[in-house]
């Protein structure tokens, strides 16, 4: 019994040392804000953006922004929130990073509503995705 008890404590207290080590990270990311984008006039081309905390690289993001005709025609995530054959891996409601991506190409803005449960990530690879399109509006 006294085994058992000891286990659930070990295991707790790591569970503990783990989100106090991440606390700095994720309050970084929690007051991460994002520029006003435009959308429009965007220059053809490729460009990466990416994201890395400065207390934390739990959640360092970086992706592959493909520009044609002026618009954003694909969103690929290099790094972040991908399973083990790099695709877009399913969060919390089912949703991935993708379904993110594209109410942000379908509304033009980077102001959606990130994915419940996943609100970190979210804004983590929003900010990646501000970091290209600010590359690709320069002149």
């Amino acid at each position: 019994m006294w085994i058992v008890i000891l286990i659930v404590v070990i295991i707790a207290a790591g569970i503990l040392a783990g989100l106090l080590a991440d606390a700095p990270g994720r309050r970084e990311i929690a007051g991460l804000t994002f520029s006003e984008v435009d959308f429009e006039n965007l220059r053809d081309g490729t460009y990466i953006g990416e994201y890395k905390g400065t207390k934390s690289h739990l959640r360092d993001t970086k992706v592959e922004v493909m520009v044609s005709g002026g618009d954003i025609s694909e969103v690929k995530i290099i790094k972040g929130a991908v399973d083990k054959e790099g695709k877009p891996a399913k969060l919390t409601g089912d949703k991935s990073i993708s379904d993110l991506f594209e109410n942000v190409i379908k509304s033009q803005t980077l102001q959606v509503d990130v994915i419940s449960g996943a609100t970190l990530t979210s804004k983590t690879h929003l900010k990646a995705l501000e970091n290209a399109i600010q590359q690709a509006q320069e002149k």
